[in-house]
């Protein structure tokens, strides 16, 4: 049977702020969606600011801490060689290996970074809600339990691992702000609604095999850059590139109306998000990809951010969302406004959804947004 790359597991790059290593090891975890026995790595310096160079890289099962399964850790290639470097702006694909990797499987990718890289390189990184480690000086990559100099839960560098999949195997691309990343949910349980999808597809009988690829990213607005790409700048990046991409969900718009720095000239309004949604679709569908968009959630008086809420900016929310209700771009809509909004005052989330900040869900407010997603939309 033929078969193709699909991309089981993401990361967004975006610039990880002020962040410098020297001569250190990483390793970073991730639990994929879909499984596979032939897997390949995605290594990004998207926001470098000069080549970076990989000492050497390895990726195997979690076996839980800083720990790799006995008999799974396997050495990455690049072109047949041990070492690489990551041009400036680009992305590294490594040669394919041979590992067994169940769905829903958590999987550890260790990296050596030989150089000193001060916080002006630039790095390329984010947070994870999710525990990940950084060695004391040396190249640890080939430990199976890797010395720990640091605890983090931020990812750095690796931005996604592909499996060798069946023809058919399709694959969809969550993008959105910190409300698809997952912020303020409980570390290392994968409480975001784009993990609850996966365990829903992989647990269905039936239907067409879907890998889930989460590329969330905190502070995300569909109009302008604000640590990291816009969504339309990092559209081609993030979601046409991904291998064997077939659907795209897209949830933003909370950033744009929130204008997280106060400029005048970025104060949202319902005609350019629109024209900015529009896009995402128009772009989509030249790709041959089929794109659902999310309804904008509810955030009155949100202590996140307070007083980024104003009665203003929720009749915007309250324009765009009635537009993309009733518009005939894109392939389906997912109501998450409907799903987590009180029904007695709609511009604000339902208590039993909510995190305490009247801005991001609950980790049973996640799940919940992943439930209501009908799994026929991916047939």
């Amino acid at each position: 049977m033929t078969q193709h790359w699909v991309g089981t597991w993401t990361v967004a790059p975006a610039p990880a702020e002020g962040v410098a290593f020297n001569n250190i090891t990483l390793r970073m975890n991730g639990r994929v969606s879909l499984g596979g026995r032939v897997v390949r790595v995605r290594l990004t310096n998207a926001h470098g600011t000069r080549p970076l160079r990989i000492g050497s890289a390895h990726v195997g099962l979690r076996a839980g801490g800083p720990a790799i399964v006995p008999g799974t850790d396997r050495v990455l290639t690049f072109g047949g060689s041990p070492t690489a470097v990551i041009p400036t702006g680009s992305l590294l694909i490594s040669d394919p290996v041979e590992l067994d990797v169940p769905p829903l499987g958590d999987i550890a990718i260790t990296m050596h970074l030989p150089d000193d890289l001060q916080p002006s390189f630039g790095i390329t990184g984010r947070y994870a809600r999710l525990t990940n480690y950084i060695s004391p000086l040396g190249n640890f990559a080939s430990e199976q339990v890797m010395p720990v100099g640091k605890i983090t839960d931020d990812w750095y560098i690796v931005s996604g691992v592909d499996v060798l999949a069946d023809t058919g195997t399709g694959a969809v691309v969550a993008l959105g702000d910190s409300l698809t990343d997952g912020n303020i949910s409980t570390h290392d349980v994968y409480a975001n609604w784009p993990s609850q999808l996966a365990r829903r597809l992989v647990a269905r009988s039936g239907g067409r095999k879907m890998a889930v690829m989460n590329q969330g990213l905190g502070g995300n607005r569909i109009l302008h850059d604000i640590r990291g790409d816009s969504g339309l700048r990092r559209f081609d990046r993030d979601v046409l590139a991904q291998s064997g991409v077939t659907h795209c969900i897209v949830l933003l718009g909370t950033n744009d109306l929130r204008n997280r720095q106060g400029k005048a000239e970025e104060e949202a309004n319902a005609p350019a998000m629109i024209a900015g949604l529009k896009q995402f679709a128009l772009r989509a569908h030249a790709a041959g990809v089929k794109i659902f968009v999310g309804t904008i959630t509810p955030f009155e008086n949100e202590t996140f951010l307070p007083g980024a809420w104003n009665p203003a900016r929720e009749a915007v929310r309250e324009a765009v969302n009635a537009w993309i209700r009733g518009n005939d771009m894109f392939d389906a809509v997912i109501d998450f406004d409907e799903a987590v909004r009180d029904p007695e005052r709609p511009s604000s989330m339902l208590p039993v959804w909510d995190c305490g900040d009247h801005l991001h869900q609950s980790d049973a407010g996640y799940n919940h947004m992943g439930d209501v997603i009908d799994l026929s939309l991916f047939d």
